[in-house]
């Protein structure tokens, strides 16, 4: 569950690929089409197609690369999850849980990965639905510690050691101080090795190309995402189902 489209492919693109290689059924569900987003497209091409029917074709085709073919595309407003119908869009959520008979949920942490409120919100309206279905799904929260995302941004700064700091190589998807991610996350209690998959988690990223520009992720290849992208970390909720989960399998394998 994300709030926006590109949040799959950053912050989980390598577990998804995993899973959908493995045959786990894996759905995804996107709460607004990021249509407040900053633009990155030639201003020739932001005349001819709204972004927010562009953003959704890019989610598509992220999914396709990560191999997720369930996909739901809200229409909730982009920036306003946290003022907007609270009831509806938990129930919108507890909807999905229950038509993909969900065994495992994924969501942001409580920091939004960096504080988004969209995100915040997400967070929030799925812990609560899962918190009051029946035979619950295990809830996992997908964070990005704190130092992950600098790190891409000085891969960046030594492809490109001369660049202005106004310049959109120091911003990540939008986000213009990257010491955001991670401040203040609470501790992940799982940590997943997705080497095998950072070649499709980059290319799912790249599929976000509205979102990018020049951004510090365009400045990663197939090798330096093998290092910068190859560990996703998640918490375990302590609502929704307890105990082992195939999750778990995975952390194991991956050491």
């Amino acid at each position: 569950v994300f709030a926006h489209p590109d949040d799959e492919a950053l912050a989980s693109g390598g577990l998804l690929a995993w899973c959908a290689t493995l045959g786990v059924q894996v759905s995804l569900l996107c709460l607004t089409h990021g249509e407040h987003g900053p633009d990155q497209r030639k201003s020739n091409l932001q005349n001819a197609t709204t972004l927010d029917v562009v953003r959704a074709r890019e989610l598509r085709e992220a999914a396709g690369v990560l191999g997720i073919d369930d996909v739901t595309l809200l229409h909730h407003e982009d920036g306003m999850l946290p003022w907007s119908n609270t009831e509806q869009l938990q129930a919108d959520i507890s909807e999905t849980i229950a038509r993909t008979a969900a065994d495992v949920v994924l969501t942001f942490d409580e920091d939004g990965l960096y504080w988004h409120p969209d995100h915040i919100a997400a967070h929030e309206r799925t812990t609560a639905a899962v918190a009051a279905l029946t035979g619950p799904p295990a809830l996992y929260y997908v964070t990005i510690p704190e130092g992950t995302i600098r790190a891409i941004v000085a891969h960046a700064d030594t492809v490109t050691p001369n660049v202005d700091d106004s310049v959109t190589s120091r911003t990540v998807l939008g986000v213009t101080n990257p010491d955001a991610f991670g401040t203040l996350a609470p501790r992940p209690t799982l940590a997943l090795n997705v080497t095998k998959f950072t070649d499709r988690k980059l290319q799912a990223i790249r599929c976000h190309q509205s979102q990018l520009g020049n951004d510090a992720l365009t400045f990663l290849t197939p090798e330096s995402a093998s290092k910068l992208l190859a560990t996703e970390h998640y918490r375990r909720a302590n609502v929704g189902r307890q105990g082992a989960t195939f999750l778990d399998s995975l952390a194991a394998d991956s050491n």
